[in-house]
């Protein structure tokens, strides 16, 4: 099970959400250790317990306006293995016209290492008329507010 908290460990200070999960035995592969596919998983639920922060589930539920995953990587530095617990931090680094960019790192607290870190890229999607949609100005702030920081908008492309 996870837990969601605020950042507390050191290396991931930098992240303004922060999940915590047991390494469960099921999540080692054949080498024993875990399968290179459950980082990305850690990164999704932290992922979405950050738009749960900010009400991105809400505003769906709303608009039916939300997040689509456009691309994603995962750069595995250290080997987790059971048993362990890690705590992964998410973060808006910045946001675009109709996506943002979301960092993502993992920290095996038996260790105390980053095992992995990753980047994706999330555009907001108005999933009525399947096409990309500007960031809605609710949730800029609201990220702007979670990150302590302003996210202004791009300014309007001109022709000339």
């Amino acid at each position: 099970m996870a837990t969601f908290s605020e950042p507390d460990h050191p290396l991931l200070s930098e992240y303004r959400v922060v999940a915590s999960y047991p390494v469960h035995w099921g999540d080692q592969d054949a080498f024993g250790h875990v399968n290179n596919t459950i980082y990305l998983r850690w990164f999704e639920s932290a992922r979405i317990f950050y738009f749960d922060s900010i009400g991105v589930s809400d505003h769906y539920e709303a608009t039916k306006i939300g997040p689509i995953m456009a691309s994603i990587r995962c750069d595995y530095r250290f080997p987790v293995k059971y048993p362990d617990t890690i705590q992964v931090g998410a973060r808006v680094s910045k946001i675009g016209r109709s996506s943002m960019t979301m960092d993502h790192a993992i920290v095996s607290l038996r260790h105390g290492l980053i095992a992995a870190e990753g980047t994706s890229t999330i555009v907001v999607y108005d999933y009525t008329k399947a096409k990309s949609t500007p960031v809605p100005d609710a949730i800029r702030s609201a990220i702007a507010d979670r990150e302590g920081r302003s996210f202004d908008p791009p300014a309007p492309a001109t022709s000339g």
